[in-house]
């Protein structure tokens, strides 16, 4: 819900770029539902800013596909669409493919570590009713294997990514049945980065990806039958 809305400030950025940042991540974590209208004054409002800031981050947001304009009703934010997700996900996987190749190559004993630990962190929130708190956590294991490539463009593109993902995301972990094919997903994955597997790191990262893929679609069709 708008109502709910904080801004944190941040003197390092234009103004219209925090109202941008706060508006999204809001979009982003289902704060403002698919379907809800953004109206400039109630936002600036909300946010204690002027309208120039907030018009100029919707139409960031707009560029982003994360809003759309709808003819008599205004600005929306955007649904989450079956053809959005793919279109994620085939970008998403090829990407993470060159990821895993990468870590195999440069993954540190420090840096397997710490994704193991992040693993049982994942696996220990599952056991609370926190669907956000999960999804932080699953989000964290991921930024470990990112991480570990080095490569500072793919790790700011992948993040990105997963940003766009987090709304389908959130979805998928609302079911718990996911929830332990979750965790075997990640020893999986965790047991190739050990061994330098590439071929089964690529696999079980395929595997990772192409489940929740169906899992999400399925849910979506069912919701716009």
């Amino acid at each position: 819900m708008i109502d709910t809305l904080q801004m944190e400030m941040n003197e390092y950025l234009p103004l219209r770029d925090v109202v941008f940042q706060t508006l999204r991540q809001a979009i982003l974590r289902g704060e403002i539902s698919p379907g809800e209208r953004l109206m400039e004054i109630h936002l600036a409002q909300k946010l204690g800013v002027s309208r120039t800031p907030v018009r100029e981050a919707i139409r960031m947001l707009e560029l982003e596909g994360l809003v759309t304009t709808v003819p008599r009703k205004g600005t929306v934010v955007a649904e989450i669409t079956i053809s959005d997700l793919e279109d994620v996900l085939e970008v998403r996987q090829a990407l993470e493919a060159l990821a895993v190749r990468l870590v195999c190559k440069r993954i540190t004993k420090e840096q397997l570590a710490q994704m193991k630990c992040l693993a049982t962190d994942f696996r220990e929130t599952l056991n609370r009713d926190d669907v956000v708190a999960c999804a932080e956590a699953d989000m964290k294991f991921h930024d470990a294997i990112y991480d570990a490539t080095g490569n500072k463009r793919l790790i700011q593109i992948l993040n990105n990514l997963w940003e766009q993902m987090y709304r389908y995301r959130m979805e998928y972990l609302k079911d718990k049945d996911s929830h332990q094919i979750l965790v075997e997903e990640h020893e999986e994955i965790l047991r190739a980065l050990e061994a330098r597997d590439e071929q089964k790191a690529l696999e079980a990262t395929c595997r990772h990806i192409d489940r929740q893929k169906e899992h999400i679609i399925a849910e979506l069709s069912e919701k716009h039958s």
